[in-house]
């Protein structure tokens, strides 16, 4: 069993200051695989004091000297790709060669993405030709506070962390307690890097007790969550007591526009990326929006590929897919895979209970329901599991009109083979980002939402921004 109760705080992996052990439950099998520390808010103002006293220098800090030290990590995090896949199969439930090439690679591949974009950014422009006395400077925004997700725990640590340390802000990481390993080993790398003291801290703790501590916090200076709705809503309210800038990437529900004219891919591509890490990922295309004549052909299509789905422990090889993240999740996905039954959808295939060869681990079988409507709680709520809804359209119009009627707004999807139909619908898509037929957006690409899916965006020069203050200055040439 791991144990790893401190925290890292000002440079130095330290006690916590009260005892308050936290199993992390290994998903596969329901057994404890490691023990963590739950943080106090003596361990949160520590933290905060530390970030805070660090500030003055390293926001000073020159460009190359920033670049130097994510390089430094990047060096690190490269050669320890394998050990981190490790971590995070093992407290998340990803299977180890989905956790290899995807999990642990997106952090790789989003401190790649920043150097490059860091490279040419600059910090201080002249305003415009015609005001030679009027210059813009880009600031760090100060002392960050970053509470971070189970689901996709590297992904979502290296699109906070890696632009904060180059905008020049220090900052505490609270990850999430049910996922903490990754980010655990994260924190040795930045250290094994050379970040300097009080750059870079992480205090362990749950939403009620560091998560609030921190947004609540009156020396920090920004928040930037990625979460549930329902946990940015309480966030915003209580960074609202001392007016600090609040990010947040939350849920959604997209939709996945599939038109008569969609390539012969289309279904099977959607039903895949819907169930690719068990379906626990917030731009998932859970709502399958097919056209009238294409539909009866696409739910046999759906439910012959659900078939091949294959569903495994988290620490074999394969192409399978693994458990839930939790009890906790288990049963909310049971509990809306019901709702969807009692509501009439058609079940064709999957249901509740887990598949017949798992009988412990929080598996689900791979579960698709046709004939939904809208209105029906499976196409209203993130279910975060492997549940696909499909449902019928008939036009162009009743497409957009079914996508857009949700509270989210994160990503949606767009199959056709007409590309001028394919921008029309882009364009009126109530949501941050859209793929069409299958074109995953590139690396330095902004991934945030509208509406419920939250504000701000992650990723490229917009991830950079976010960290940073614009201020206006007049009189220097």
């Amino acid at each position: 069993m791991i144990e790893k109760k401190q925290f890292y705080i000002n440079g130095e992996w330290v006690d916590p200051t009260e005892k308050n052990d936290f199993n992390v439950i290994n998903p596969s099998n329901e057994e404890i695989c490691a023990v963590i520390s739950l943080g106090s808010e003596k361990d949160t103002n520590n933290a905060v004091a530390a970030a805070k006293s660090a500030f003055n220098n390293w926001s000073q800090s020159s460009k190359s000297t920033r670049r130097k030290i994510v390089e430094n990590i990047l060096t690190l995090y490269k050669e320890k790709q394998s050990k981190m896949a490790q971590m995070i199969s093992l407290e998340m439930g990803a299977p180890i060669d989905l956790a290899t090439r995807s999990q642990a690679a997106a952090g790789i591949s989003h401190i790649e993405s920043f150097l490059k974009i860091y490279q040419g950014f600059e910090f201080e422009s002249q305003l415009d030709p015609d005001n030679v006395d009027d210059c813009i400077s880009y600031e760090a925004v100060g002392v960050v506070g970053m509470i971070t997700p189970w689901n996709w725990p590297m992904n979502q640590v290296t699109l906070k962390v890696i632009p904060a340390i180059l905008a020049g802000c220090t900052m505490i990481l609270k990850p999430s307690e049910i996922a903490p390993l990754s980010s655990l080993l994260f924190a040795e790398i930045c250290h094994d890097a050379g970040i300097p003291k009080g750059v870079f801290n992480l205090v362990n703790g749950d939403g009620d007790g560091v998560g609030t501590q921190l947004s609540g916090h009156r020396d920090v200076d920004m928040i930037s969550f990625t979460g549930s709705t329902r946990a940015g809503i309480a966030i915003s309210q209580n960074a609202a007591k001392t007016l600090k800038r609040v990010h947040l990437e939350l849920g959604g529900k997209g939709a996945n526009i599939i038109f008569n004219d969609a390539d012969p891919d289309a279904v099977r591509r959607g039903v895949l990326h819907c169930f690719n890490n068990t379906g626990q990922s917030c731009n998932a295309p859970t709502r399958m929006l097919v056209q009238r004549e294409k539909y009866q052909k696409a739910i046999e299509e759906a439910k012959n590929i659900a078939a091949n789905v294959h569903v495994d422990v988290s620490d074999k090889n394969g192409h399978h897919i693994g458990p839930l993240v939790s009890q906790a999740q288990f049963d909310k996905v049971q509990h809306l895979i019901q709702n969807g039954i009692d509501e009439g959808a058609t079940l064709l295939c999957g249901g509740t209970g887990r598949p017949d060869h798992l009988q412990k681990g929080y598996f689900v079988q791979p579960t698709i329901f046709a004939d939904v409507n809208n209105n029906m709680t499976i196409a209203r709520e993130e279910i975060f599991g492997p549940v696909l809804s499909i449902i019928p359209f008939d036009s162009e119009e009743d497409a957009i009109d079914i996508a857009n009627d949700t509270p989210y707004g994160l990503t949606n999807y767009v199959q056709t083979t007409d590309m001028e139909k394919a921008k029309r619908v882009t364009k009126r898509m109530r949501s941050g980002m859209v793929e069409v037929n299958g074109q995953s957006r590139c690396g330095i690409a902004p991934f945030g939402g509208m509406k419920a899916s939250g504000n701000g965006r992650e990723g490229g020069i917009w991830g950079l921004e976010d960290f940073l203050e614009v201020k206006s200055i007049a009189g220097i040439k």
